[in-house]
Parts: structure tokens; C-alpha cells; sequence
């Protein structure tokens, strides 16, 4: 080989090693969804590109694979929300996706681990996102994708209503609105793999049986309509069924009062939203008679206040469990492509039907 076309082919190389490095010294170049004001969420977000830096010390860099748009996120951009971040603000909460490069000390996960965000607000709507290796939970890749993107927030805040306010054990009963909700239909699963009943009501439609059987699918032991709920008989029948020691109300209003008269003595009431708009009214006498327990639940704050807690990385051990042995399973649901993420907001802000579907930004281009 002649000199000359040796150091030609010195040439190319040292130029691609050079690239490759500049690359990896300059970081991984993608978009993000960003907002500088509250408002509606169209008016006010627009992607832009960005780059992610290399990791340092302690941090990993996530290449993101799906992150599902939740009305929780939709409030938070319109400034409805007690979450206020700080401008400019990167938008989503929840999220899956995979490492594509650590810092020189992260020794407990490697490049091609799957993981998902352990806190809210870290901004889930990018192809990109730099994380401390704290901040990320590395789960198992035969977790589906749809469950591992939408794990941390309905799933837990059902799990966790289940488990912290009554010690319930099988055969007990549980009473629910909302039930067709993402929520609900978590706490459907979760009661059913637990071996707890669960009556669960909806608001009339004319699709009604559909919904109906399709709930029980998931498998919820009664399903009734608020005016059904007004005169059942099923917590009378003898051996039927026992009293609800503990109803979870997303609703509030005349539904959350309806609940509350079926709720067996000592029993407790929690509230984690309220559709209605509608105040929680609580007669005197559930308090002095039936000694009725009336809560109120954020899986934020549970979250924040148990960050390194083992209740939460039991609870999600549980679940991934659950949803790995096809127990649990995700919500019904359609991919949008990130760049068609006006679709996917203005789909998830006009939701309507039996059973709403979950729009999930997916990264795969």
C-alpha cells in the first residue's frame, strides 16, 4: 500500500473517531415539550430541539421509549393543578424508557437497562432526559410497554388506597365510583388478584351493558348506576354480601353521600378527586354512630413522602409482578407519534365513551 493512500485511510479513521467523540462529548441531540406560561395546553406548548449532555458522576442518560398524557398533566399546564413548575417547564409526569449512557460511577445499571422515573415532574415529554441514577427504577424488560409507561401512577394510587387505610383480606368488600376510570379499573384487578369484592358504580349510559360486562371482565363482582345505588338491596341479602369497609370516591357529592350510607361501621371513606366538582357532605351522624374514618389521598404526596421508603419499592414489586403474570393489565389506549403530540393532547383534553382511552406519546421514531 503507498504512503499516500495510507494516510488517507489514517485520515478517515482519526476523522470518525474525532466525530464519534465530539458526539459523545456534545451529548444526544433530540426535542422536547416545552411550555413558559400556563394556559390550554395547545395554545401553550410547541416542541423544540434540544441536547442532552453526557452523564456525569452519578447520572444516566434515558433514551425515552413511550410517556402516556394523563388529565393530571393537562392541569398542570393549564396552571390548575398544585404542582407548579418552574419556567421554562418540561411537560409529563410518567414514562418508560431505556439507558443509553452512565456516568463514570453508576456501577448498578448499564446501557440497555429499561427503566422508569421514580418522581413527578421531571419532565417525561422529550426523546431525552438526563437523570440521576436515584431518580430511575430499572425494571424487567418483559414488563409490557404500555404497563411500564403508565406504572407509577394509577396502578400505585389504587394499590396504595387498598392497602393504607383498611387492613382488608379476602371476602371483605369494597365500594367505588368512578369505576371505569384508569384508577378504578386498577383497583378492579388488584381486588381480584387479592380475593376482595368490589361494587362498583358508574353513571348511566346508553351502553350501559357493555360496560358493564366489561368491568366484570376485569373482574368486579357488582356493577351499578348511581340511581341503582340509591336502592340495592345486595348488602341485605343474606350471605350476598358483606358491608364495604372501605369506599375510595373520585366524585364527591350526592354519589360520595350514597357510598358513605352502605359503608359498614368503623369503616373509612377516601377521597382522590372529585369529577363532580361537587363538595364531599358528611352527615353527623356517620362520624358520632358509625365512627366512619373520612381520608384523602395524593399518590404525589405519598410518593414524595416515601421516596426510599421499602413500601414503595414492595408496592412496585407487587405490581410488576401482577402485570407480568397478566393480572394486572394496562389501559386501554393508542400510540401517537411524538411529533403528533397535539393529536394525543387535544384526544385526551375531549375523551369521551364507555371506557376513555389513554393517549401515549411513543418515541420509537
Amino acid at each position: 500500500m503507498s504512503s499516500t493512500a495510507s494516510k488517507k485511510i489514517f485520515s478517515l479513521l482519526f476523522s470518525s473517531q474525532l466525530s464519534n467523540s465530539i458526539r459523545l462529548m456534545s451529548g444526544f441531540s433530540g426535542h422536547k415539550l416545552v411550555y413558559s406560561e400556563f394556559g390550554e395546553p395547545i395554545k401553550v406548548i410547541h416542541k423544540e430541539e434540544c441536547i442532552t449532555e453526557a452523564p456525569k458522576n452519578n447520572d444516566v442518560v434515558v433514551k425515552m421509549i413511550a410517556a402516556p398524557i394523563n388529565p393530571a398533566d393537562i392541569n398542570t399546564i393549564q396552571g390548575k393543578y398544585p404542582v407548579k413548575p418552574k419556567f421554562p417547564a418540561v411537560a409529563g409526569n410518567e414514562g418508560v424508557g431505556e439507558i443509553v449512557s452512565i456516568g463514570p460511577n453508576v456501577t448498578e445499571l448499564k446501557v440497555g437497562d429499561r427503566v422508569i422515573p421514580l418522581q413527578s415532574g421531571l419532565g417525561t415529554w422529550r426523546t431525552h432526559m438526563s437523570l440521576s441514577k436515584e431518580d430511575v427504577l430499572k425494571i424487567p424488560k418483559e414488563l409490557g410497554i404500555i404497563e411500564a409507561a403508565t406504572l407509577t401512577v394509577n396502578p400505585c394510587t389504587a394499590y396504595r388506597m387498598l392497602k393504607d387505610f383498611e387492613s382488608l383480606k379476602p371476602g371483605d368488600t369494597i365500594i367505588q365510583n368512578g369505576a371505569n376510570s384508569a384508577c378504578g379499573q386498577n383497583v378492579i384487578q388488584i381486588c381480584r388478584a387479592w380475593g376482595v369484592r368490589t361494587v362498583n358504580i358508574v353513571r348511566n349510559r346508553q351502553n350501559l351493558t357493555e360496560l358493564s360486562d366489561y368491568l366484570k371482565n376485569l373482574g368486579a363482582t357488582h356493577v351499578l348506576t348511581e340511581e341503582e345505588l340509591r336502592t340495592t338491596s345486595i348488602f341485605k341479602k343474606s350471605g350476598d354480601l358483606s358491608k364495604p369497609k372501605l369506599a375510595l370516591n373520585c366524585v364527591g357529592g350526592q354519589n360520595a353521600l350514597e357510598m358513605l350510607r352502605h359503608l359498614d361501621n368503623n369503616g373509612s371513606m377516601v377521597t382522590y378527586g372529585g369529577m363532580s366538582r361537587e363538595p364531599v357532605i358528611i352527615p353527623t351522624s356517620a362520624l358520632i354512630f358509625k365512627n366512619l374514618k373520612i381520608k384523602g389521598f395524593w399518590m404525589t404526596r405519598w410518593s414524595k413522602d416515601n421516596a426510599s421508603s421499602i413500601d414503595r419499592f414492595e408496592m412496585f414489586e407487587e405490581l410488576i409482578s401482577m402485570m407480568t403474570n397478566n393480572e394486572l393489565r394496562g389501559p386501554s389506549h393508542k400510540m401517537v407519534d411524538f411529533d403528533n403530540f397535539k393529536e394525543a393532547i387535544m384526544n385526551t383534553m375531549t375523551v369521551k365513551g364507555m371506557i376513555g382511552k389513554k393517549y401515549i406519546l411513543s418515541f420509537s421514531n
